[in-house]
């Protein structure tokens, strides 16, 4: 979906939806709509780019709007690297086609990175302007939980996506069984390194993501079992994006002489790989996670060795159906809905991802 950036609509532009519609899609009043489609100013910059967005959203949704079915509006709100908010936002629309007895219209708020604010704040103006459902990506910390909780209190069901939020009544979580995941890479490691002892780097984006924490201790668990003479440094920061996890590794790496092989649990691999290479270090193995552009490209060039994926399409199917199903228009799906583990090596790359 391409989304117009500092374009300026004047009053004779022409544009395909209606003013209340384009209004739904935003979360924004009609009359906020009018000022950024007629370029009046006291319109904020993010405002204008939210109605440029949702105009995008309106496009790529066309085929639902002339559906029949009770209409749904599902906020998506992610903190994510761009090169996997870009797989939702496929996965969702690939979704949308198996969901019935409901016409869905997603509203997404993507960013690389969101402080505890931006997230809180974010939940507020969802439940304060309504909406049928939210998928959330975001960190388990005590004030989003809160914010969590008070959704599903006024109604607005909360699925949880790829990782959880603990000590809430969310509706459901939907992705990669993370415990399984990081078992797996235990495993795959303990299994190719061939050295009786040497050391092995885990790198997460953040230690407030549940679901990397729990491919940590699971990875740890197991790998320590398998592998007990292994010394494995742990670091985590830099939100997965380039500039972040240089300056985070670049702090880690004193005193190490040797990295054997590194589990990444949060993206940023071209950085960790750029940041051992500028230290003179040269691990044997890598495991990552997702298949995206980053790391088929890094597969495909033997710079990594396994990737842990999952079936992000399912993950948004299940998500959706679980906020119908709230709202009795779907089967029942609440709870862990978890997708398999799949190892994806340079030789069974799937034939979708060259499309």
């Amino acid at each position: 979906m391409k989304v117009p950036h500092n374009t300026s609509i004047n009053h004779q532009m022409t544009h395909r939806f209606p003013i209340k519609e384009i209004a739904q899609q935003a979360g924004l009043g009609t009359a906020t709509v009018d000022r950024v489609l007629n370029n009046r100013a006291h319109v904020s910059p993010q405002t204008r780019a939210r109605v440029h967005a949702a105009m995008g959203e309106l496009e790529a949704q066309e085929h639902q709007l002339a559906a029949r079915g009770r209409r749904m509006f599902v906020d998506v709100v992610v903190e994510a690297p761009r090169r996997f908010s870009v797989q939702i936002e496929a996965a969702c629309a690939a979704a949308l086609a198996d969901i019935s007895g409901a016409v869905l219209r997603p509203r997404f708020l993507f960013q690389e990175t969101m402080t505890e604010r931006d997230v809180t704040a974010a939940l507020k103006r969802i439940q304060k302007r309504g909406s049928h459902g939210v998928l959330l990506k975001a960190r388990d910390i005590p004030s989003i939980r809160t914010a969590v909780q008070s959704l599903e209190d006024g109604g607005i069901p909360v699925v949880t996506l790829v990782t959880d939020i603990g000590e809430t009544n969310r509706t459901a979580y939907v992705g990669i069984d993370n415990a399984k995941a990081g078992q797996t890479a235990g495993y795959l490691l303990a299994s190719v390194l061939t050295t009786p002892k040497g050391t092995v780097l885990t790198s997460s984006s953040q230690e407030d993501f549940q679901g990397e924490v729990e491919r940590l201790e699971h990875f740890l668990t197991c790998f320590s079992q398998l592998r007990p003479d292994y010394k494995v440094v742990a670091v985590a920061g830099g939100a997965g994006l380039s500039g972040g996890t240089k300056q985070r590794l670049s702090k880690e790496f004193g005193g190490l002489e040797r990295v054997d092989a590194v589990y990444s649990m949060g993206g940023g691999n071209r950085a960790i790989l750029e940041s051992l290479r500028a230290e003179g270090l040269a691990p044997q193995h890598f495991v990552a996670h997702d298949l995206d552009r980053d790391n088929l490209a890094l597969l495909e060039a033997g710079k990594i060795s396994f990737v842990l994926h999952h079936d992000l399409q399912l993950d948004m199917t299940r998500g959706f159906q679980a906020l119908a199903s709230r709202h009795g228009l779907a089967n029942q799906q609440e709870g862990r809905l978890l997708s398999d583990v799949h190892i994806i090596t340079p030789y069974n790359i799937p034939r979708s991802f060259y499309q």
